[in-house]
């Protein structure tokens, strides 16, 4: 059965090939003509729902359409061939069957993506760092590195985001497992100082990685942060990615004084034209380095930060995100292993790779294990935190499960800085919850998120509690 498998992936990824070499001269048309073809053989039926919604867009000439041309027009054919292989066939069509096989079989959650953080050295010492309370000393050993990738693939997970740290103090290594699972796509997560014309060719010849290079807005902000110098760097690295045809993007943390100016046209615009194809935003949580409640943006910011994503999808061509701010597109939390885990660079399996307890570590258990265990399953319980997914985490908008969860599972904490988060932080994110709640309610029941509800076009509810009763169904 497996050589069938195998057999029936060659043929696929042959084909898609070819069609990567013909998409390089695609126009709308052609791209309307595809997503009828992927409807008639996507296996679920939310799929083919989303490739109409997507269909949908390209006939309205909608920004989206121009984002998909740039991709398929700018990209090098290798990296164009590698997204359409290793994101839609492996980690979108075959996987996502694997993925249902493995929970009816296991009783719980298998995710989509997993992110792996195998150092967390890094060449800067920027303040606030989400990671910078981690020890250093230790690196993920690369036999153990190499294993987990290949006990993802057998759960159906092809979509790894490499963190850290900075990555590219591995570079060789990250490389070498690049080219050896070359059937996966590798996100990784840099400062983009280790990037250069050499590094921006090896990427392009191994296709399957693409770089998030963090920013903190422009160059006086970057380097406020980050040291002087850093955002020359930053450009330099966009630059050379963008000439030799490598997916990339950018990836920036909303803090309080940059919030305004992350939420700006100017922003976004400023890294369409450095190259960039997509871009992450994050809302700084209090751990890591220095760890200060008064860094996180207001409730406010918050707000005008989730109504700037929503403009940009509607006018700029450019994906972008905000995972906290998006939760509706997501159904809520995306942690414990529902769509996603952290392994940090001791092997901890943590549920997001800002709430750092564990209980699970695999240097001595199997990924296997660790997506069965009881800390996984208590956060899975109660996902989604409530009916409003515009407050979907469990940090700073259900601090109370947090605490909850891991007095009840024993969770360790990862980092000299978790424990604060259960303690002396406790009464400022309650408070900062309140606060963005009211907010967050107003907008869920007065601005049109209807797609997110029941019956809407992006509802997880179904599948979600489908999902909850086979996990209940395995304990």
């Amino acid at each position: 059965m497996r050589a069938w498998h195998l057999a029936k992936r060659y043929a696929v990824n042959v084909f898609v090939a070819q069609l990567a070499g013909a998409m390089g001269r695609a126009d709308l048309r052609t791209l309307i003509r595809f997503t009828r073809l992927a409807e008639r053989v996507a296996p679920y039926e939310y799929q083919r729902q989303h490739l109409a919604w997507v269909r949908d867009l390209l006939q309205h000439d909608h920004p989206a359409a121009r984002l998909a041309l740039r991709i398929l027009h700018d990209v090098h054919p290798k990296v164009r061939t590698k997204v359409l292989q290793n994101l839609f066939v492996h980690s979108g069509w075959l996987g996502s069957r694997r993925r249902q096989e493995m929970e009816s079989v296991l009783g719980c959650m298998v995710p989509c993506v997993m992110v792996i953080s195998p150092t967390m050295r890094c060449n800067l010492g920027c303040p606030g760092c989400y990671a910078g309370a981690y020890r250093q000393e230790e690196d993920l050993p690369f036999e153990l590195w190499d294993s987990i990738l290949e006990q993802a693939k057998d759960f159906g997970i092809f979509f790894i985001t490499i963190s850290g740290g900075e990555p590219f103090v591995r570079a060789d290594e990250l490389l070498e497992l690049a080219w050896k699972h070359n059937d996966m796509v590798f996100q990784v997560y840099t400062n983009g100082t280790l990037i250069d014309e050499a590094m921006a060719e090896r990427l392009r010849q191994v296709g399957n990685v693409a770089p998030a290079i963090s920013v903190e807005g422009f160059a006086e902000q970057t380097d406020a942060r980050r040291g002087k110098g850093v955002h020359e760097k930053v450009l330099r690295a966009m630059h050379a990615l963008r000439d030799a045809g490598c997916l990339f993007g950018f990836s920036a943390t909303t803090v309080r004084d940059n919030a305004d100016l992350l939420s700006s046209d100017e922003f976004v615009d400023y890294y369409i034209e450095q190259g960039c194809y997509f871009g992450w935003f994050f809302n700084y949580i209090p751990i890591g380095r220095g760890p200060d409640l008064d860094i996180m943006p207001t409730p406010e910011q918050r707000d005008r930060m989730r109504k700037q994503t929503l403009k940009i999808r509607r006018t700029r061509p450019i994906f972008v995100a905000d995972f906290w701010n998006d939760g509706p597109l997501t159904g809520g939390c995306m942690a414990g292993g529902r769509m996603y885990l952290h392994i940090n660079h001791r092997g901890d399996v943590e549920p997001c790779v800002f709430c750092h307890f564990a209980v699970d570590n695999l240097h001595s258990k199997t990924l296997r294990e660790a997506l069965a265990s009881d800390f996984f399953r208590a956060i899975q319980r109660r996902q989604p935190y409530c009916e409003n997914t515009l407050r979907p985490c469990m940090i700073i908008d259900h601090p109370h499960i947090l605490r909850e969860i891991v007095a009840s599972t024993g969770a360790r904490a990862t980092d000299a800085g978790g424990e604060a988060l259960l303690t002396e932080k406790a009464q400022g994110l309650d408070d900062y919850a309140r606060r963005y709640a009211l907010l967050a309610d107003r907008a869920w029941e007065e601005e049109d998120y209807s797609w997110a509800k029941p019956g809407g076009l992006l509802d997880h509810s179904r599948t979600y509690q489908e999902r909850k009763a086979a996990t209940a169904a395995g304990q």
